[in-house]
């Protein structure tokens, strides 16, 4: 069974947006040993669908959608979901899974408080 994994982000119509996204996939492919894939729910492409359609084609049978987002607003409780199923009804033999937004992570949560006190306190610093 192939496996990949599917970085999910909002999107927006500023490129410039999607830098902080590619620098993260990058980071990332070197630690992890499968494909890496970024996907954005609108604004922006790849979409999800496309992403799962390439990774079909090149025969991924298992794949893990990894939200970049806080927290499970209406997007991961409705709209995504709405998507991973008819994904799953479209291809026969996926196994495809939406996993709880990155932000719900303790060690995300701790990443992202040593990264704010980093820089606060730089300013602080500097302001003195």
């Amino acid at each position: 069974m192939s496996y990949a994994l599917v970085l999910l982000a909002h999107g927006s119509s500023d490129p410039n947006w999607r830098a902080p996204f590619e620098q993260f996939r990058d980071a990332l492919l070197p630690r992890l040993d499968t494909p890496i894939r970024l996907a954005y729910m609108e604004l922006c492409d790849p979409s999800l669908e496309d992403s799962v359609a390439q990774l079909v084609q090149a025969g991924t049978t298992r794949i893990e959608v990894l939200p970049l987002f806080f927290a499970a607003g209406r997007h991961l409780r409705k709209d995504v979901p709405a998507q991973i199923k008819e994904l799953a009804s479209l291809y026969d033999d996926l196994d495809i899974t939406l996993l709880a937004p990155v932000g719900e992570h303790p060690d995300f949560i701790a990443a992202l408080a040593n990264a704010v006190a980093d820089q606060v306190g730089e300013s602080l610093r500097s302001h003195r």
